[in-house]
């Protein structure tokens, strides 16, 4: 019998022969600058697009980049196979996917030690009260008894600040890196919820797919050929680093040259022709961070099912988690403010420290204020390429305001309060007739947040709330559970489009007319304006075309 952190036995112990062997964490084969232009790096875990652009800012930066292939049911049998037991989906999900990629590789004839040389696996790392920050060595026990034992994985901590990298690092994650991961998630989020928000109502069934294929790869090639400024040779030595980093913040802040590249992207989408009198519930999706985020088996490919179901998603951006953490980190500095002042100074000098740490408190909540505000700006910009498409980020203090009653801002693990607080933020709104949330089975930070959701439903009582674990199965009893949460999500909606012909006194057959007439309300860049109170597309484009009406009956 082997043990995990003891390569000892019970007589040995008792009779002192040996003392036990502490655990230490594997030391692995660094990925050097020199390996950069023969090694592939590979990632996933993301949607198609946030992967495609992320691999556009790799290549862009000199590295070669591949991202996985979006995992399904064989790759969760497989990372349950080669993992431990007890472990979420999301785990089984993304490490089988990562194993069954090597071996295809194996496959097709490459030798194992070039696998292992050529080739390493690049993913975020995390710890807490969660499973996810189990993920390295799940991947790493995987990879070993899959037969690549000795695989690399490179790590990037999420809380780890804008400059992860060592002097010889094969990965150099430093400003230039950062910044263009950014601007891909950001760019993939906005023209992916526009992409959600126009396919349900396209004239032409696979337009919006096709548009939003050409669109991502005309920011790929954007993203692949962007250069950042650096600083002049001859600025003085002491003064470049900090020259260097100004002249990337401006570029990004005031000069972004990657915005007319997403305006060509953009217009794609919005001269899709579309027929915004179809009656649609709009469904908001929340939940885990990869269970919310994935459009395959991992959540049932529920994104699908819903459209398919005649539903509207409205799907979370990651961007809301990149606002999250810079919020839970001015939070954090707050909380710690005055801590490390120490009770054993003398009188006489507890003042100087006092000065000293409101000095350091002020100036990191100066940069972390900073970067909300710009990173806040830059998606703000972003959408309004979409024309309203896409949905400015959710304010991260008026979520913990709405979620801290019934789950405390400063527990963590998971998505935190932000489940309980997206279900009231989207509900009361009126930004969607349902709330779903996805998440892992066993997930315990969304298991708890169920257990303050019944709280939340009794005192709104007209949401309508869903929360769905998920698995590598139960495809079909899940899919049966949202059709029935989804009949009162309808009526809703078609109350509400009802309601909105009864008020203007038009007719169907009136507001089809009133668009016929007009060719530039029937291409999904018309804005048409939200009303207080009413959730529905069709809904609001009745009030509209009312609106519109009126106006012109008094020319």
């Amino acid at each position: 019998m082997s043990t995990t952190c003891f390569d000892v036995s019970l007589d040995q112990l008792s009779s002192g022969a040996h003392s036990p062997t502490h655990f230490k964490r594997p030391v692995e084969r660094p990925f050097t600058r020199a390996e950069r232009s023969g090694t592939t790096i590979l990632f996933g875990g993301l949607t198609w697009k946030h992967e495609r652009l992320i691999q556009g800012v790799l290549e862009g930066l000199g590295y070669r980049a591949q991202p996985l292939p979006t995992p399904d049911r064989r790759a969760f049998q497989t990372g349950k196979e080669y993992g431990n037991n007890g472990q979420c989906n999301p785990t089984y999900f993304t490490v089988g996917n990562l194993v069954r990629y090597l071996e295809s590789l194996r496959a097709q004839g490459v030798p194992r030690q070039e696998i292992l040389d050529r080739y390493v696996f690049f993913t975020a790392g995390a710890c807490g009260p969660c499973r996810f920050g189990m993920y390295e060595a799940e991947y790493r026990l995987a990879l070993r008894n899959s037969g690549f034992d000795g695989f690399r994985v490179l790590l990037f901590q999420q809380t780890g600040g804008l400059d992860q990298a060592g002097p010889d690092d094969g990965l150099e994650m430093n400003l230039e890196f950062f910044l263009g991961i950014l601007n891909a998630l950001t760019f993939a989020d906005v023209l992916n919820e526009a992409a959600y928000a126009i396919r349900p109502y396209e004239v032409n069934a696979g337009e919006t797919d096709a548009a939003l294929q050409n669109a991502i790869e005309d920011l790929y090639q954007a993203l692949r050929t962007h250069r950042w400024r650096r600083a002049p040779q001859w600025a003085p030595r002491r003064l470049h680093p900090f020259l260097d980093r100004t002249l990337k913040f401006i570029q990004q802040t005031f000069q972004p040259a990657l915005f007319p590249a997403l305006e060509r992207a953009a217009r794609r989408l919005l001269q899709i022709p579309v027929d915004r009198l179809r009656v649609r519930p709009v469904v908001k999706i929340t939940g885990e961070f990869w269970a919310q985020t994935t459009e395959g088996d991992g959540n049932f490919n529920m994104f699908r099912f819903l459209e398919g179901e005649n539903a509207q998603v409205l799907v979370e951006p990651v961007s809301t988690w990149i606002t999250y953490l810079i919020h839970q980190a001015v939070q954090k500095n707050r909380d710690w403010k005055g801590l490390e002042e120490g009770a054993l100074l003398p009188p006489w000098w507890r003042g100087l420290a006092r000065l000293r740490i409101e000095r350091n408190y002020l100036r990191k909540q100066l940069r972390l204020k900073l970067a909300e505000a710009l990173f806040r700006r830059h998606y703000r910009r972003a959408t309004a390429v979409l024309n309203g498409l896409a949905h400015p980020l959710a304010d991260q203090y008026e979520l913990q305001r709405l979620g801290h009653p019934y789950y405390n801002s400063r527990a963590g693990g998971g998505e935190g309060h932000l489940e309980v607080a997206k279900n009231i933020y989207y509900s009361n709104r009126d930004l969607c007739h349902m709330v779903l949330s996805l998440k892992p089975f066993g997930c315990m930070p969304s298991t708890q947040s169920d257990g303050a959701q019944a709280a939340v439903i009794s005192r709104y009582p007209d949401m309508i709330y869903l929360p769905i674990e998920t698995s590598g199965e139960g495809e079909v009893n899940a899919h049966s559970r949202v059709q029935m949460a989804l009949g009162e999500a309808r009526t809703k909606a078609r109350r509400e489009f009802e309601e909105a012909l009864r008020r203007t006194g038009l007719t169907l057959e009136d507001c089809r007319a009133w668009v016929a007439r007009r060719p530039e309300a029937q291409r999904a860049g018309y804005r048409v304006p939200k009303q207080r109170g009413v959730v529905g597309v069709a809904a609001n484009f009745v009030l509209h075309i009312a609106d519109c009406m009126r106006r012109e009956a008094g020319r």
